[in-house]
């Protein structure tokens, strides 16, 4: 069975949460028989097919961003002539220029949505863009949602209950690098110990301003992995508060996030609003057997991390709330073993990426045998 994925960004050009998912989600399916591609627009589009790990990725020129919308005149005759050789379509939301493609390109095939946030800042484009949101859900046969939680919580799902199944996000550990002893030991020397760890992009809603005032007035070790649009404005807040034991990494190798995340005492989650629908670097610290502080938003972060189990759930913006989170995890390192355990257990449970593929692969067949 051939699937096609489309989606606004993809790797190698983006490496963010919503790229792992499909990754992983072409990678696990390949072993239940299903043949995955992906379109996506890139920046520079040359070559226009390449391949990442066993799937091939097809790239069209990205001529246009309006808020955080890419756009594309050449996508849509790419898009139709590889719709016509797949079985299934599965488009990855949200995107509403994908929305419009779609009906552009009079697709006839079986239609997967992976519905992986609700549109949450654009608030007054929203007005003009639902119309054509809603004629789109309505015509997909399946919509995935990543957690119960999530699914709970969005009223734009609220409308399509009848039609929406819950596929966890899965992570295949064998995918990711085994550190060198000398990778660790430098970033033990460099980290210390004990230390709080963050690993994500620093865009408006990881709250990380808030884990910021949570650590003023602290001796607490904090390591900041990731670049991003509020890359500054976050360093000079820290200097503001004098917070001499905050190191910003910015990005670093596979490798290296690996070893961080052995080493880490703890994650840090301060995400605040629900544009984090799930958290793919969250999920990572469970897979390491990691406890973490998340925040409590209504979505996927409080289905990976249940409070008083795999680690601490906090009210969110509530830089208090997270200080008095971390330092009963900084203070009771037995606590933090068996939260880690218990992280570690419940990702083997939930949310391996051989689970998933499995999963998405029997909706697959489901969807082209009614079809």
């Amino acid at each position: 069975m051939r699937v096609l994925h489309l989606f606004k960004t993809y790797l190698p050009d983006s490496m963010g949460g919503i790229e792992q998912v499909i990754y992983q989600l072409c990678q696990s399916s390949l072993p239940h028989g299903i043949h995955s591609e992906v379109l996506t627009l890139s920046d520079n589009p040359i070559p226009s097919e390449l391949r990442v790990a066993d799937h091939c990725v097809h790239r069209a020129k990205l001529d246009l961003q309006i808020a955080s919308t890419g756009l594309s005149y050449s996508v849509l005759k790419r898009f139709r002539h590889l719709a016509a050789q797949a079985d299934v379509i599965h488009y990855h939301f949200p995107w509403p220029f994908m929305d419009l493609l779609h009906f552009l390109a009079g697709v006839k095939k079986p239609v997967v949505v992976s519905y992986h946030s609700d549109v949450v800042r654009q608030k007054y484009l929203m007005r003009l863009y639902s119309p054509l949101m809603q004629s789109f859900l309505k015509r997909a046969d399946r919509i995935v949602a990543a957690s119960p939680n999530y699914l709970a919580t969005s009223k734009v799902l609220h409308h399509y209950r009848n039609k929406t199944v819950v596929v966890p996000y899965g992570l295949d550990q064998r995918s990711y690098p085994v550190p060198q002893a000398g990778r660790l030991n430098y970033w033990r020397e460099r980290c210390g110990g004990r230390f709080f760890l963050f690993v994500g992009v620093m865009r408006y809603y990881k709250g990380l301003h808030i884990l910021l005032e949570a650590v003023h007035g602290s001796d607490y070790p904090v390591i900041i992995v990731g670049a991003g649009p509020l890359e500054v404005e976050l360093k000079a807040q820290a200097r503001r508060l004098g917070l001499q034991r905050v190191q910003f990494l910015g990005r670093v190798s596979d490798e290296d996030k690996v070893a961080l995340l052995q080493l880490c005492a703890a994650i840090v989650f301060p995400s605040h609003l629900r544009s984090e629908a799930f958290g793919i670097s969250l999920l990572e610290g469970a897979m390491f057997g990691k406890p973490m502080i998340s925040c409590e938003i209504g979505t996927g972060t409080s289905y990976i991390n249940v409070h008083n189990e795999t680690g601490l759930v906090v009210p969110p913006s509530d830089p208090q709330a997270f200080r008095a989170a971390m330092d009963k995890l900084w203070d009771d390192p037995e606590m933090c073993e068996r939260m880690g355990r218990k992280a570690q257990e419940r990702y083997g449970q939930l949310f391996t990426a051989e689970r998933m593929g499995r999963q998405m692969a029997l909706l697959y067949r489901e969807l082209l045998t009614r079809h």
